[in-house]
This record gives structure tokens, sequence and C-alpha cells, in this order.
């Protein structure tokens, strides 16, 4: 299991949120290596009209031909020595590395044909290139700098052709940065300035020769870092629990059925309840909950939040639908008082008699 599954019983020694007093349990102070950031800014920005070339351009195919696109992937892994990073697309979302991939494997390879329509584009990673960065330290505000830098984004440009076969290219999108920025005294460990980034079109339009104009959303975030050494209180070291093994959990389902049959009249509970005398008083009191739905009682079967009954063309009375598939009395059980449409003599749900009501 991992610190974070349900199955971890013993989840007050692992990360997680405190709850009670946060000073219980330090015992030491520790020193950690880690990349502390001296100053960080974010902006936001809208640029339009501007023109990307694309280059590296592969078909999205499937893994066994030419097809459809694969909507089923993992998150995309890469590993170096002991350490991974893994990259998680949403669902029915390919990477260029992913059609890439296709495109080497695939029986058929098909060129770009005629007129190329834009569809989408988006940033490929989540770090930026910095180039022709400046660094002029301000005399008359300490630790200040003024910083300028040319940010270079990643992005993966998706666009069909005239055979409606759809492309994805690569291209790069550059901003220039001039901010102010709180920079550490001079020491043995340089500071480094890192950037991270997000991009995400908005329209776009393909002018020719491998090239698009577009409108795109971009956001850039410089940060001063360095790598330090830094003294923390600790609550000593975690207790890794045991991995646990993937496996379809079939039985969890069926192990959380009641032991016993449960008797239909004894199902209702406190919300059920509830939810019967409030739809009582707004529609003639006529539907009877459970398990917080309208139940069809002269078919004994549940119709989601419908006031009729779709499976046995019964209509449930209220007064909002006093002419449902027929319905234009009500029948209502001199012992519990459960109402329904049905020309039925006996309650559904007790058995005893029903009185004709109009």
């Amino acid at each position: 299991m991992s610190f974070f599954s349900y199955k971890n019983a013993n989840a007050d020694a692992s990360p997680g949120v405190i709850t009670g007093n946060a000073w219980d349990g330090i015992c030491e102070r520790i020193c950690v290596q880690v990349k502390n950031v001296y100053d960080s800014c974010l902006q936001q920005e809208q640029l339009d009209n501007r023109e990307v070339t694309l280059s590296n351009i592969v078909p999205v195919l499937t893994n066994s031909g030419c097809g459809a696109q694969d909507i089923n992937r993992s998150c995309r892994c890469e590993c170096a020595g002991n350490a991974c990073s893994c990259k998680c697309g949403v669902c029915g979302e390919i990477t260029y590395q992913d059609a890439l991939e296709n495109a080497e494997n695939a029986s058929c390879i098909p060129q770009p044909c005629g007129t190329w329509t834009f569809e989408s584009c988006r940033s490929s990673a989540i770090e930026g290139q910095i180039s022709n960065l400046s660094v002029d330290r301000l005399c008359d505000r300490p630790q200040f700098a003024r910083v300028k830098a040319d940010v270079s984004i990643p992005i993966d440009v998706l666009f069909i052709d005239q055979r409606c076969q759809e492309w994805m290219g690569q291209s790069t999108i550059t901003v220039s940065k001039d901010v102010l920025l709180a920079i550490p005294e001079e020491s043995i460990v340089p500071f480094t300035l890192e950037s991270m980034v997000s991009a995400i079109c908005v329209s776009g339009k393909y002018v020719g020769n491998c090239r698009f104009e577009i409108t795109v959303c971009v956001t850039v975030v410089l940060k001063i870092l360095a790598e330090v050494e830094v003294r923390i209180p600790s609550y000593g070291f975690c207790e890794i629990p045991p991995c646990e093994e993937f496996a379809e959990s079939v039985c969890d389902e069926f192990f959380a059925l009641p032991i016993f049959p449960r008797n239909g009249a004894c199902n209702q509970t406190a919300a059920d309840a509830s939810a019967q005398a409030a739809n009582a008083s707004a529609n003639g009191g006529c539907t009877f909950y459970t398990g917080g739905k309208p139940f069809c009682n002269s078919c004994g079967t549940n119709n989601g939040s419908s006031n009729t009954c779709g499976s046995c063309s019964t209509g449930c009375c209220s007064a909002s639908v006093s002419n449902v598939n027929g319905c234009t009395s009500c029948s209502t059980c001199s012992n519990c008082g459960t109402s329904c449409a049905s020309s039925s003599t006996l309650c559904p749900r007790c058995g005893s008699a029903m009185t004709a009501a109009t």
C-alpha cells in the first residue's frame, strides 16, 4: 500500500493533514537539502496573431495502423538511473511522443493533403527555456535587480488535412520578460533563474508553408532559486508501508452487500422518509422513496428522478403528472398509506386493501 492507501492503518505516522496540536511528536532538528525560492513572479498575457512554424510533423494514428485515435493511454514516464518522472494527459489526449511512436510502428504512413485546418495547441512541457539573460542590480534598491530574459515555450499543434487525417507538429513561442526580482547576496553557491510555463491556444488559422497564426494564452512564472541546506523540525523518519499489489477489487462490491436480505418495508432510511415527506407535500403525497429515489409501488423498481414508472407503464400519482400514462386517479393503501396509480386492489408493499380515490 502507499502512504495514502485506504488500507493504511498507520495513518498517524504518514504524511498528510495534521489534526490536533501540530507540535505533538516533533522530536528533532534535521538538515535537508532543497531548492530555496528567494523570489518569484507570475505574468499572464494573451498573444494575438502570433505566427508559429511547425516542424517534426507526424500523423496521429492508432497503435495498429491508420485509424482513429486510441484514447486509453497510460502516463508517459521517463527514467534515468533511479529517478523517474511521469506526464499524464487527460482522457483522450495524445502527446507528441505517442503520435511519433505510433507513426514509427505503423504499416502505412499518410502524407498531409490539401489545405490544413487548425484544431488546437497547448504547451508540451512546464519548463521554459531561458535565453539572453541579463541581471542588473539596482543601486537604489538593495537586493533587487532588473532581470531581462527571453522565455521559449514548447508547444504541440494539432491540425487536420483535407482528408480529415489528424496531424501533430512541434513549435515554440518566445516571450520577452523585463521584471524586478529580489536577488540574494553573492555566495559560493550561485543562484539560478528558472521558469515554469503553460500555454493554450484560443484560435488559429493556417497561413501556408507549415505556418499557423494563433491566438494563445501564456503563463510564465520566473523563480530565483539556489540549492541550500536548511534546518527544519522533524517528527522522525516515516514508517514506509508495504507496497499494495494492483488487483481488480472484484469482491469489494459483493462484500458491501448486507448479509441477510432485507424486507422492502424496512429498507426505508431516515433520509428516504424525509425525501418522501418533502415529495408528499409538493406532489400530493403519492411518491414513495427508497434509496433516495422515487419508487414505483406497482412494479417495484426505482426510476431515477422521474415521477413515472417507465418500465411498467404506470404513472405515479402527483398533481404535476396526474395524466401520465393514463393515470387519472389514485389508490391508497388502508394500512401503510402507499399511493399509486395502479388498478390492483391490494397494496404492492404490504398486501392490504387499496382504497380508490380521485
